[in-house]
């Protein structure tokens, strides 16, 4: 009987690209490989043992003869690479009309209505990355008072500014108002306050950020579980995606670690249902920022913390490591790119070594974990349950 099942989503982690990554403009994208052969190695001993190394196609990390976990890799059918289409097709939708991108910052017209809706002019529009961005327009944003503005390769209005300049009720208005602009034909998928705080040359961000999403297109995986009754645990950015829909209880994270930190601490709890987990900083401070050493230090700091995981479970637990999309730090500019996700699934009722091969559905992921729990099944995905229980 397995009663609980974790997904721990290392995001960005994309294991090799896509058959029509090229039509995204990716060509030989591999996050963890193109990381093994610029850093010329990486320890991964862990998922290693867990058959990380033994999913086709992970040709720089060693098989191993005997893992202990079940292997293989997953298609995203969705059309889109980011985020929000990532975490939702795992949980079972279909996500066929991709969120609007700006990689040349917001046209004419949303930043016009959107100065005139808040009665101030704002400043950058153009995609950055947040610490950057206020360090380039701090300065200003203090002399002005004008917001910051930029986004980034996901579907994402953000909107920075100094606590002290505007405070974080009136920054939680504006971002409000950019909500219910950017809807319908120029909908992005998450509009994001970033509060900062300090002085000039010495800003820091502030945990304050709030995150106003769209609600899901249809139902998942989360709110089938929770209407049998089950918990639904987000931690990290999981309630943002999924904008609070089919999750019971939530918590923030600061970092990686932290993310671990708090998983491990529901998996001590008595709950049952799901708890899942983003580990953000694999995306946000070295994929995007094209950084493959720093990639590769978090990618180890994390596998040493497996142990400690697997041990922190019950006899029946499950737990699924997977990812949402890649974001190959060799690659050019800074996007995500199209890539398979890896899965490993592991727990004392699965079977030891099983590859699961290649699932043509991010929702095979959802599929299999509402087999396993006895919830409503998704629209969509293929539950590979019977391979591995």
């Amino acid at each position: 009987m397995i009663n609980r099942v974790t997904i721990m989503l290392l995001d960005s982690v994309g294991i090799g690209e896509l058959p029509d990554a090229a039509m995204y403009g990716d060509v030989d994208v591999n996050t963890l490989g193109n990381i093994v052969k610029y850093c010329d190695g990486i320890c991964l001993n862990n998922l290693q043992k867990l058959g990380l190394g033994n999913i086709e196609g992970v040709n720089e990390i060693e098989d191993i003869k005997n893992p202990i976990g079940c292997y293989g890799k997953a298609k995203e059918i969705s059309t889109g690479k980011d985020t929000t289409t990532g975490h939702w097709e795992i949980t079972g939708l279909h996500i066929k009309e991709p969120f609007k991108t700006y990689p040349n910052g917001f046209p004419k017209h949303i930043i016009e209505e959107f100065e005139q809706k808040i009665g101030r002019k704002i400043i950058g529009n153009k995609v950055a990355s947040g610490t950057e961005i206020i360090e380039e327009l701090g300065q200003e944003h203090m002399k002005t008072g004008y917001p910051i503005i930029y986004t980034s390769a996901d579907s994402v209005f953000q909107v920075a500014a100094h606590e002290e300049i505007i405070p974080l009720e009136e920054l939680y208005k504006i971002c409000k108002i950019a909500r219910e602009m950017l809807m319908g034909e120029d909908q992005v998928a998450r509009i994001i306050a970033r509060p900062f705080i300090g002085e000039i040359g010495s800003f820091a961000r502030t945990s304050n950020r709030r995150d106003y999403s769209v609600n899901p297109c249809g139902k998942t995986i989360l709110d089938a579980a929770k209407e049998k009754g089950l918990d639904v645990i987000a931690v990290g950015k999981i309630e943002d995606i999924f904008n609070g829909k089919g999750i019971t209880e939530a918590v923030h994270t600061k970092d990686n670690m932290d993310g671990v930190d708090q998983t491990i601490k529901y998996l001590k709890q008595e709950n049952k249902g799901i708890i899942f987990t983003n580990l953000v900083d694999f995306d946000a401070k070295y994929g995007h920022r094209r950084n493959p050493k720093g990639y590769k230090d978090a990618l180890e700091e994390f596998d040493k913390r497996v142990p400690e995981i697997l041990s922190s479970m019950n006899e029946d637990d499950i737990i699924i490591f997977t990812a949402d999309h890649g974001n190959d730090p060799t690659y050019k500019g800074t996007d995500h790119t199209r890539e398979y996700i890896p899965i490993i699934v592991y727990g004392k009722n699965i079977k030891a070594g099983v590859n699961i091969g290649v699932r043509e559905s991010f929702a095979d992921i959802g599929a299999t974990i509402a087999d396993i729990l006895k919830i409503e099944m998704p629209k969509i995905g293929q539950s590979f349950k019977h391979q591995i229980v």
